[in-house]
């Protein structure tokens, strides 16, 4: 399911156009991505968890060539459906 599936679903099942439910999702999306960003871990129980994490740096290898090269650290994001999604797919 795309992004125009999605609203066009949530829009027949909630009986609010589209132009609103878009409008929710981007607020949705903007919110999480504004939270995590500031190292918030942002959970919707059952559902979904959201949180920033951190990579530290380390020496890693070119597999061309097998030169040691070091890799920054970074931040990432990471991603985890809840038990009430789980079980849904089960």
């Amino acid at each position: 399911m795309n992004r125009t599936e999605l609203v066009a679903a949530v829009a027949a099942e909630s009986g609010q156009s589209q132009a609103a439910v878009n409008g929710v999702i981007d607020a949705f999306f903007s919110v999480i991505s504004k939270s995590v960003a500031e190292g918030n871990k942002v959970t919707i129980p059952g559902y979904l968890a959201v949180e920033r994490t951190h990579r530290a740096a380390r020496t890693g290898r070119n597999p061309q060539t097998g030169e040691t090269i070091s890799i920054a650290a970074s931040d990432g994001v990471k991603v985890s459906a809840g038990s009430k999604l789980k079980a849904a797919v089960k």
